[in-house]
């Protein structure tokens, strides 16, 4: 069993405070860190292009990134289920809000976006890729797959990573970006008086304003298939990116009651993601695994 838990690895300057809360309010977790064997991983998100959840994922299934691509272009195969080996770009459905540092993206899994609403916003879309020879199709709610008319390589961030900072800090500037820059250009004043978006707002929801592009490489560049049993946990996520940690140590308490303890017999896999480096746990196994408990501060505290 693999169990990674994202904003579970907070940075060394408060690692050290919230020690003895992962000890008291996450006993489980606790006592599995003791037992594993712990193999840090650096994920500077000027690297891999994505968060370390997901440089994990792709590194668990044995992606293997082309000459000049960033980790991120494999987050394509990834998330899509294709027939073919072409390369895999996808559209996150977005909003995108100014802000202090020039826009701020909201991805789509924070949208509420339902599936009449995207294929009402696709069929708009549509009418504007003559001149691009893009085209688009629908995949999920969230998510549509980009076809270029021909092959191109471009430098695309992750929506995941682009919503934790500034979408003026990863927008593509490649020149092979202009088609899809124009067309971003034209949905956004097509869309911004849609119905659907109008039904939105009127909702109290953010509208629908804009599409993330990602992605970029083939499914034959995933080599291995996903672990088995694999369970994501994200409640720490949110309070680890805000640095809230009260909200943090009760997510911990929360996740300890109804996830971890039910698992208290087992000694599954571990990994811990942090802000740009995540920490694998393996089990001990053998006579290793009867010796004295490891003291886990020592490196969740590090550097």
């Amino acid at each position: 069993m693999h169990i990674v838990i994202s904003g579970a690895w907070p940075d060394p300057e408060v690692a050290a405070e919230l020690a003895p809360h992962l000890a008291q309010r996450a006993p489980t977790l606790a006592r599995w860190l003791s037992r594993g064997r712990a193999v840090p991983t650096p994920s500077p998100a000027a690297e891999t292009w994505c968060t370390p959840l997901e440089h994990w994922c792709l590194q668990a299934r044995g992606f293997v990134a082309a000459q000049a691509e960033h980790i991120s272009a494999g987050l394509g195969p990834l998330r899509a289920d294709t027939a073919d080996d072409d390369p895999v770009w996808l559209a996150e459905v977005i909003h995108m809000a100014p802000s202090r540092d020039g826009a701020a993206l909201l991805p789509a899994a924070t949208l509420d976006i339902t599936e009449e609403q995207s294929a009402a916003l696709l069929n708009t879309a549509r009418e504007y890729l003559d001149d691009s020879g893009l085209q688009l199709e629908f995949m999920s709610p969230g998510t549509w797959r980009v076809r270029w008319p021909e092959a191109i390589r471009l430098s695309c961030a992750s929506p995941a990573l682009v919503a934790t900072s500034a979408v003026n800090d990863w927008w593509p500037q490649d020149p092979a970006a202009r088609p899809w820059r124009r067309l971003i250009n034209t949905l956004q004043m097509a869309w911004f008086e849609h119905p659907v978006n109008q039904a939105r707002q009127e909702n109290g929801l953010p509208p629908l304003n804009s599409l993330w592009l990602y992605g970029g490489a083939r499914p034959s560049q995933l080599t291995r298939a996903a672990p088995a049993d694999l369970r994501i946990d994200a409640s720490l996520q949110n309070a680890a990116v805000t640095q809230n940690w009260g909200d943090w140590i009760e997510a911990l308490a929360a996740l300890e009651q109804h996830s971890l303890a039910p698992l208290a017999r087992q000694q599954p896999t571990l990994v811990l993601t942090g802000r740009d480096r995540y920490v694998t746990v393996a089990p001990r196994g053998g006579w290793l695994a009867k010796l004295r408990a490891q003291d886990w501060r020592r490196w969740w505290c590090s550097r």
